[in-house]
């Protein structure tokens, strides 16, 4: 446990050094402490640490002797990350009034310190919710001896990208790189906080077969944020998540970021009609659309997916005479919708059972607007790792340096599409029993 507390406060003190307002504060120190000669660069340095250690340690020591540890309902921590991740990503678009924490106005000399303890005895607003999760994860702890490593520890995550950047200076490729960085640091936070709050809530709900169908047995709000929790957590299969990045390949390869995320929503928002589609034609009264995505599907689209396969890293060319066809990325926002109907439902077999569960629901009360609800939040649970890869492809791939990697990236794509394709004709034919 104790282990845990540590690596997770070195974590997120390392990720508090990218997040935009410390990066803005912390370039100016580290290129002029680079003019500086080695020692004396060394020397700020440890200052930095060693006053910024100080105050962590103790501000956590104090909290552990003069704060008991609260009695959390299964539901509050989670709640509360995710509060905090509609904060960090708020923040990206509208400014939040959150001051800094300078903790060395406190001294009645304070006019008089170096800059370097200045800086260490600085909390940035960016960096207050990481040192709060730091802070509440030793609460829970109740141990001083971890309360004052955990403290020294988020201080040298946070302090030890200073060093590294120093090095080199703040010369142009630095600088663009820490602007990409503090661009995506707050999106990032989000994620990794609502992560940890599905971490913490996940154990808590019951997200089998049966236990969605008891739930659905009648139309409710619990029902519908039941059925987007299923389709985000079954998206993190090992099938449905190595099949993301074959998916997003097709949409934003040779796209730059923001066309990569527009190709993405165009690809999101056909798989979404999609799901939306049968979950009304289900309440219509489509008893007959669950075995649409039942065995006989995978017939279906499993020899498909093992063809685009072999056509996409070129191994295989079909020339015919009055048809060619090779292995084309889609360029425009109608074919990310289209390629999204069959791949919405075939990559995801792991996803098929909670899907079928919500789709008989759907038929089962025969209500439109709850089928369309239903099937709604499915699809939007199963878009959230969509987005995200959508987003961090299109960052990837302006990288020029893994355009040196472009073949093997596009051989090992064409590999999951076989592998898929193969799996859900496995599901019909049973070749070998999964």
């Amino acid at each position: 446990m104790d282990n845990l507390i540590l690596l997770t406060a070195f974590f997120l003190g390392s990720l508090a050094f990218f997040e935009p307002c410390t990066i803005a504060t912390h370039t100016l120190f580290i290129a002029r402490v680079h003019q500086q000669t080695s020692r004396i660069c060394c020397k700020q340095f440890v200052v930095v640490w060693l006053s910024r250690s100080l105050l962590l340690a103790s501000i956590l020591a104090l909290i552990v002797i003069f704060i008991r540890a609260p009695h959390w309902q299964p539901g509050t921590p989670s709640l509360i990350l995710i509060v905090m991740a509609a904060i960090y990503l708020l923040s990206r678009f509208v400014y939040i009034p959150v001051p800094h924490l300078s903790f060395y106005k406190l001294s009645p000399y304070h006019s008089y310190l170096p800059e370097a303890i200045k800086l260490g005895l600085t909390l940035p607003a960016c960096t207050i919710p990481l040192f709060i999760i730091t802070a509440g994860v030793v609460l829970l702890n109740q141990d001083l001896v971890t309360a004052l490593l955990a403290g020294l520890v988020f201080a040298t995550g946070f302090t030890l990208p200073m060093l590294s950047v120093a090095r080199k200076g703040v010369n142009q490729a630095t600088q663009d790189f820490l602007q990409r960085a503090a661009k995506g640091s707050p999106y990032l936070t989000a994620i990794l906080l609502v992560g940890g709050s599905l971490y913490l809530f996940l154990p808590h709900v019951d997200l089998s077969s049966k236990a969605l169908s008891l739930t659905l047995q009648q139309a409710s709000w619990t029902g519908i944020g039941l059925s987007f929790l299923a389709g985000f957590v079954f998206s993190f299969n090992p099938v449905s998540f190595a099949s993301i990045p074959v998916m997003l390949a097709y949409v934003t390869k040779a796209h730059e970021e923001r066309r990569a995320v527009l190709m993405g929503s165009a690809f999101v928002l056909g798989m979404i009609s999609t799901h939306v589609t049968l979950g009304v034609a289900a309440a219509i009264g489509g008893e007959g659309v669950k075995s649409v995505l039942g065995r006989e599907w995978g017939l279906l689209l499993g020899p498909v997916l093992i063809v685009l396969g072999l056509i996409w890293p070129g191994w295989l060319k079909l020339r015919l005479p009055w048809f060619g066809m090779r292995a084309r990325k889609v360029s425009g926002i109608g074919g990310a919708f289209l390629l999204a109907i069959p791949f919405s439902i075939a990559v995801c077999p792991f996803c098929t059972p909670a899907l079928l569960v919500t789709l008989t629901a759907s038929a089962a009360i025969g209500s439109v607007s709850f089928g369309f609800a239903l099937l709604l939040a499915f699809a939007l649970g199963r878009s959230i790792p969509i987005i995200l890869g959508a987003w961090s492809m299109g960052w990837l791939e302006s990288l020029s340096v893994l355009s040196r990697y472009q073949k093997p990236f596009e051989t090992l794509a064409g590999i999951v599409l076989m592998l898929t394709g193969l799996y859900l004709l496995n599901e019909y034919f049973f070749f070998i029993e999964i």
